[in-house]
């Protein structure tokens, strides 16, 4: 009896189906441009040349949700804008140019006609101890963030007032960071 049950076992375990050969891990995985989505990462420096923080911005070809985690900055509101060009080689990060507006329309969501073009987003809020985050979502596309001449990522000396044209009145430009697809 127990040659039964022995037989029993072994067709039983031959019955079932042979795994799989295993799949290398990078064979299962999409880059995130396959999946529809694609990444770029940007550096905050201040004017003296200090790390300050990490900016970064996902596309899915509709719009960006941009994350902004900042440290070594100075306590309070602060405006916070994409830039329209990927340069933040002036002392005062004014090579970065002007908000990145690709659609042409109004500043702030505040403005008479409040269509925030694409480089505004949300005020960062800095504490005590110099670190802050932001989540906000652009209406822009990433081809447009990294196209010929690139965007840069700004935070400003003062909150932006979301309503004062072309830039929301916010200052002296205080942390700059170019973007490069990641």
């Amino acid at each position: 009896m127990l040659a039964g049950i022995g037989a029993l076992a072994l067709t039983a375990c031959a019955e079932e189906p042979t795994p799989a050969e295993p799949v290398a891990d990078n064979d299962m995985e999409m880059s995130t441009a396959e999946m529809g989505t694609e990444t770029a990462s940007a550096v905050l420096r201040d004017t003296e040349g200090n790390e300050v923080g990490t900016v970064t911005a996902t596309g899915n070809g509709e719009m960006l949700m941009v994350s902004v985690d900042a440290m070594g900055m100075p306590e309070g509101m602060h405006g916070a804008h994409i830039h329209t060009t990927g340069d933040c080689s002036a002392s005062d990060f004014t090579s970065a140019g002007g908000h990145w507006n690709p659609t042409d329309v109004n500043h702030g969501t505040q403005s008479e006609e409040p269509n925030p073009h694409a480089g505004d987003l949300p005020n960062i809020e800095i504490g005590a101890d110099g670190t802050g985050t932001l989540e906000g979502t652009s209406t822009g596309t990433f081809s447009g963030l990294m196209d010929a001449d690139g965007s840069a990522f700004v935070i400003h000396a003062n909150p932006d007032d979301y309503e004062s044209q072309p830039s929301g009145d916010a200052g002296d430009r205080i942390a700059c960071g170019v973007f490069s697809a990641s």
